[in-house]
């Protein structure tokens, strides 16, 4: 870590020691030290820091500097360094480094200890925990374990620093936070630098550091960026965009990837998005007008439902969208959460929470559990063939076909577009049926057996059952299997 001195000074302003700093004046028994680092590393894990400190030099009552009279460096256990020596008896995820720096004519060791992440860090085999300022087995603190355990377990990658060690003026050279405040009805962007900071802390996207300075979260890349590979390893988290000429791989027409954050390409994607999509000529009030095949509402949710939802811990690479003659396929790294036949009526389930809930305060897609519904609605509508779901090889890809007549359909298109329409009725406190199914297929009566063979093959098949079976065929409706 930089600017240690700043550190040092920082961390003498706390108003007490806290579980996740300690301060010593001479004390360099080697044991301790090892319990120590295990109870400060697993104790910043609890307290949701990515840093823990042993701080040589300075009174652990006043916080002030007075100084040490030995370096961490040249200590020794038997004829083994110190480091070595605690390196062998801690458990392997334990990661610490030593420094030794002069703060006002004064020498002040520093031990930085990483947060304990996957396990508990142990020292001798035995786990160790901060209460108040006391360092004590974790086995003795039962109401502790769980709570450590679940923190370190689930480390959040949104949380997690990116870019450290920023001065606050030097924020603007890495994020289009003016994009933030654009986006966000009734809130002009503040005057002052300190201000927008506020924000931007509120929302996770930037952490003041325990030296004063600040790092940059990946949520706050991710969606703010203006240069995703100024990141590490978020450059290959941006959006891909590809047209090809037909309706196979074969033959590619456009290849452009979108560099910065989410919020701030997002509109231009849609756009370009929009202008790759086939139209057909369509004459309005005696006006020929040009008629995009497929509504773009649906487009920007499947689009935003790739961002939110991608594993973001994955190595894999950022959402791809591919424009054929007939489809657009958008495809993002992790398999959906959610069991794919229950996507309308199943609680929703989100892998980046802040993400999630960050894109849809800046209006990129719906509420929370009503994205699916309101894109099957809106295929309804225009007679248009059901989005589908495909996981595959930790990928889910969402598949849009345009416009198709009934005939055209393959049967797995048909008997998914009727489970929707059987989904989506259900949530609305109505049932599915002949007539219903006809009116979203745009068929006229004269459909009804076509209509009627293709309910039968549902029902056969599980995907759909009669609210009661002994009505007469012409009056039966139906509910999904699961209602």
């Amino acid at each position: 870590m930089e600017n240690l001195e700043r550190l040092v000074k920082e961390l003498c302003t706390l108003p007490d020691e806290t579980t996740w700093v300690e301060f010593k004046h001479n004390n360099y028994e080697p044991k301790m030290i090892g319990k120590d680092i295990s109870a400060l590393a697993n104790s910043a894990a609890l307290a949701s820091k990515e840093k823990a400190y042993m701080i040589w030099g300075v009174d652990d009552k006043t916080h002030e500097i007075v100084g040490t009279d030995k370096t961490l460096q040249s200590l020794k256990v038997g004829n083994q360094e110190l480091e070595n020596w605690l390196r062998s008896l801690l458990s392997d995820n334990a990661a610490f480094e030593f420094h030794q720096i002069e703060i006002d004519g004064c020498f002040v060791g520093v031990l930085i200890i990483d947060r304990a992440v996957i396990r508990t860090v142990a020292f001798e085999k035995v786990d160790y925990i901060r209460v108040g300022s006391y360092t004590k087995k974790l086995s003795d603190v039962p109401s502790m374990q769980g709570p450590v355990w679940d923190k370190i377990r689930n480390v959040n990658f949104e949380e997690q620093i990116v870019t450290s060690d920023l001065e606050k003026e030097d924020i603007g050279k890495y994020l289009e936070y003016s994009v933030y405040f654009k986006l966000l009805d009734n809130l002009p962007q503040p005057d002052t630098l300190d201000s927008v900071i506020h924000y931007l802390s509120e929302e996770h996207m930037l952490v003041r550091q325990d030296n004063g300075l600040y790092g940059i979260t990946n949520l706050g890349a991710l969606v703010l960026g203006k240069e995703l590979s100024d990141f590490k390893d978020l450059k290959r988290k941006a959006v891909r965009v590809v047209r090809y000429e037909d309706a196979s791989r074969m033959e590619m027409l456009r290849d452009e990837t979108f560099a910065s954050g989410y919020a701030v390409i997002f509109e231009d994607l849609i756009k370009l998005i929009e202008l790759q999509i086939p139209s057909r000529e369509k004459i309005v009030n005696g006006i020929q007008r040009k008629r995009i095949t497929y509504p773009i509402l649906v487009v920007r949710e499947a689009v935003a439902n790739a961002m939110i939802h991608q594993d973001l811990s994955s190595q894999g690479a950022g959402p791809l969208i591919e424009i054929f003659s007939d489809r657009i396929e958008i495809t993002n790294v992790g398999d959906s959460l959610v069991d794919i036949s229950r996507i309308i009526d199943n609680p929703p389930k989100s892998r980046n929470e802040k993400m999630t809930s960050l894109m849809r305060k800046l209006g990129f897609c719906e509420d929370l559990g009503s994205g699916w519904d309101r894109m099957v609605a809106l295929c309804e509508r225009q007679w248009l063939p059901v989005p589908k779901i495909v996981n595959y090889d930790n990928r889910t890809r969402v598949v849009l076909v345009y416009e198709k007549v009934f005939r055209n359909l393959t049967m797995e298109e048909k008997l998914w577009a009727l489970y929707m329409h059987a989904c989506l009725k259900y949530v609305k406190s109505e049932q599915l049926s002949n007539s219903s199914l006809r009116e979203r297929f745009g068929l006229k009566t004269s459909s009804s057996g076509s209509i009627s063979r293709l309910i039968k093959e549902a029902v056969q098949m599980g995907r759909i059952k009669p609210v009661d079976p002994d009505t007469a065929p012409r009056y039966m409706r139906y509910v999904p299997y699961w209602a």
